[in-house]
């Protein structure tokens, strides 16, 4: 199964990335995924239900242990084809 996380970290900082949402494009740059898309408003990874489950485990625990107040996140199953 091939899943598809969006999430984004709070508090926003438009002047430069706050060290939770760091953290978080961090965790994701590091796991074995198939993509990853970072922005200021949002991020996307996808691959492998255990390497997405993994990475998103590991991104929650870091992003508010380095001072997030919020994670939102969406998961989605993606199929062949789909992207």
């Amino acid at each position: 199964m091939r899943l598809r996380v969006e999430f984004t970290t709070e508090p926003f900082d438009l002047d430069e990335a706050p060290p939770h949402a760091v953290v978080a494009r961090e965790v994701v740059h590091s796991a074995d995924l198939d993509a990853v898309d970072v922005g200021p408003f949002g991020n996307t990874a996808e691959g492998r239900a255990e390497v997405v489950l993994a990475a998103v485990s590991d991104l929650l625990r870091r992003s508010l242990d380095a001072g997030a107040t919020r994670v939102s996140l969406q998961v989605n199953v993606v199929g062949e084809g789909q992207g």
